[in-house]
């Protein structure tokens, strides 16, 4: 636990400083390497030699996947100028939790969001989902020292989120779902996740806004997630553009 808080305390202000200028000019460096490019499904992704060194050359409906932000970038999730920039409280307001409700949030990273989260799940509990142990081990330190037990680091796959069938109200994706390797399968196990009538809530950077001066691949469209998510039977609800930068883009379950 000694390395972890050594860890983010010393790299904070370092990785922020590094990590922000790479985000914003340099795009080939601070991310994890994605182990397996392989599709599964062959006729869904396609793969290009030549592509956008911020990506890894896979696409998918059109749309190339951006490269995954390594665990050393955990000092870039935790920077103190966050509140400020994607102010994230409204993120979590937005939302219209119930005290009773199973909030998946996927590739949680340092659970920055699934901690904001918690408080308001007097009887449920946040389930924290990520492909990197480095992420979890993180979660873990911040839940013992925020003395918070209903957050529940589950480590996934790049192709599954590993939760329950119907266990979830909630998933939850904070600017990442455009690194998702296998976005098809990850979304088919959400999906399956969720109870009938339960909600996915993405957030990401507005593509349609050129002078959001974040990475192409970091950005999407509300139409072309509209399109991804219409793929796995999933009903656009609303969008919300009550962030700087960031829409609140909500989705749901049919009953039937």
């Amino acid at each position: 636990m000694k390395y972890i808080k050594d860890f983010v305390s010393f790299f904070s202000f370092f990785v922020v400083f590094i990590l922000g200028y790479f985000i914003f000019v340099n795009p080939q460096i601070a991310y994890a390497s994605t182990t397996d490019l392989s599709p599964t499904s062959s006729y869904i992704y396609e793969q290009h030699s030549n592509h956008n060194p911020d990506g890894i050359g896979k696409f998918y409906m059109g749309r190339e996947i951006a490269r995954v932000m390594g665990h050393t970038g955990a000092g870039w999730l935790e920077r103190g100028s966050r509140e400020v920039e994607e102010q994230p409280s409204k993120i979590v307001n937005a939302l219209g939790l119930k005290p009773n409700n199973i909030v998946a949030d996927i590739g949680a990273g340092t659970g920055y969001l699934s901690f904001l989260i918690a408080p308001m799940l007097r009887e449920g509990k946040v389930l924290a989902v990520d492909i990197q142990p480095e992420m979890l081990e993180i979660i873990g330190y911040f839940q013992q020292e925020k003395n918070i037990s209903n957050v529940k680091p589950i480590l996934a796959t790049e192709t599954s989120p590993n939760l329950s069938p119907e266990s979830i109200d909630l998933a939850l994706m904070v600017d990442a779902y455009h690194e998702f390797a296998y976005p098809r399968e990850m979304l088919t196990g959400i999906v399956k996740a969720l109870k009938k009538g339960g909600r996915v809530a993405f957030v990401e950077y507005r593509g349609e806004n050129p002078f959001i001066m974040i990475k192409a691949l970091h950005k999407m469209t509300q139409k072309q997630v509209k399109k991804e998510m219409q793929a796995v039977g999933l009903v656009w609800r609303e969008t919300r553009n009550i962030l700087p930068q960031q829409h609140i883009i909500i989705f749901e379950k049919p009953v039937a």
